[in-house]
């Protein structure tokens, strides 16, 4: 389909995988923008339908960059932004032609939110049958959870991921991150692309719905199989896991060092170079299974060793024996490391300093040409191409 291309390079517009594809982003937040953003840095145009107060992360500061916040710079990027009141009956217009022109549809109301405005998915389908539309809410569209609000914290908390985050004896906490907006994003983004290869094979589009609640159910993985499927409950652990041992921070001269020993060969590494080589043939831990029963006992013969140096001077023997460890940093070490590491986890859009599409892909790499736009920035560019005749 013809889209609107100011500010884009024809290399630019014909280099990303899904060059070519309109997005049309009906959603606000979190989970619907991250998800849109990372089809956009993949060559889609996304064309952000906002509300006249625009959507809600412009307002969640500090922290803030040139006054703008930083949650909204995080994942807006390479896209256009339009104002669009649909209690207008032009913004409504222009609405529905975008809906009806658009590959893809995104938007996180409550269910049923669009449809009030001829924006659902049967409305937009009879006009745009291609039109692969996905919905995101917090519960689900079914007749219970379609009227409850989902915000990640929420979800959080009635998952059960609060439930497992904290220490053992402490109370729950969430995660330090949106995590299940972000794992909710992410499920959207291949539900779309998805829905967009089986469109190729038969012309015809489809409602994808994901919801919070599902997402993070998916997301706890070991610990919602360790439910359905063993008839277990998990607790919290603070830093332990239920199922390895050692894997977890553990106390050296100067500070906790991350320790991830993730089977025997590990371990048998491991503990060779601490000096206690012997471990690795005590009946009680030569196994994972004995060495997370004898958690205890094991952990004590490992720390006892571990202090007795720096948890440097640990991190560059251990790693260099193979076995997987890491220093506890702030988010900012974290992007140094990835920076020497020459992973490039930054990148200037427009002047603003993003972080890097995660996916790498050798002939159609993502890109980056649009910083996040303000507030009806394109909005006279995005209503004279809805009013254009299409090509």
């Amino acid at each position: 389909m013809t889209v609107p291309t100011e500010g884009r390079s024809t290399e630019e517009r014909s280099r990303g995988p899904l060059a070519g594809l309109l997005v049309a982003d009906f959603s606000r937040v979190l989970a619907g923008p991250y998800a849109t953003m990372l089809l956009a840095d993949l060559g889609a145009e996304v064309v952000k339908v906002e509300g006249p107060g625009g959507d809600d992360t412009r307002t969640w500061a500090p922290p803030l960059r040139d006054g703008v916040s930083t949650y909204y710079l995080g994942i807006n990027r390479n896209k256009r932004s339009v104002v669009l009141d649909l209690s207008v009956d032009d913004d409504l217009a222009a609405a529905r032609e975008l809906a009806r022109r658009a590959d893809v549809l995104v938007e996180n109301l409550r269910p049923g939110g669009l449809a009030r405005f001829g924006l659902g998915y049967d409305e937009v389908a009879a006009t745009n049958p291609g039109v692969v539309y996905a919905s995101i809410s917090g519960f689900g569209s079914g007749p219970e959870g379609r009227s409850l609000p989902g915000y990640d914290l929420i979800v959080q908390a009635v998952s059960g991921l609060m439930s497992l985050t904290g220490d053992a004896d402490g109370s729950p906490y969430r995660a330090g991150v949106a995590v299940i907006d972000v794992v909710t994003g992410l499920h959207a983004a291949v539900g779309v692309l998805s829905a967009l290869h089986a469109r190729a094979g038969t012309g015809r589009g489809q409602h994808v719905e994901v919801d919070l609640l599902s997402s993070a159910l998916s997301g706890l993985v070991n610990q919602t199989s360790a439910v359905v499927a063993g008839g277990v409950v998990p607790f919290r652990m603070g830093n332990s896991h239920p199922s390895l041992f050692p894997y977890e921070p553990l106390p050296c001269a100067d500070g906790d060092l991350v320790v991830a020993a993730g089977n025997d060969g590990q371990f048998r590494r491991l503990v060779g170079v601490l000096g206690v080589p012997e471990l690795a043939d005590d009946p009680r831990f030569a196994r994972n299974e004995g060495r997370v029963a004898n958690r205890r006992e094991l952990r004590a013969l490992l720390v006892e060793r571990l202090r007795t140096r720096a948890k440097d001077e640990w991190f560059a023997d251990i790693t260099a024996a193979g076995v997987p460890c890491g220093p506890i940093n702030t988010v900012d070490q974290g992007v140094a490391l990835a920076q020497r590491l020459g992973l490039d986890p930054v990148v200037a859009v427009g002047g603003v300093p993003s972080v890097r599409h995660p996916i790498r892909l050798s002939a159609t790499p993502a890109g980056y040409w649009l910083p996040p736009p303000g507030l009806d920035e394109h909005g006279a560019e995005v209503r004279r191409w809805l009013a254009a005749p299409e090509d």
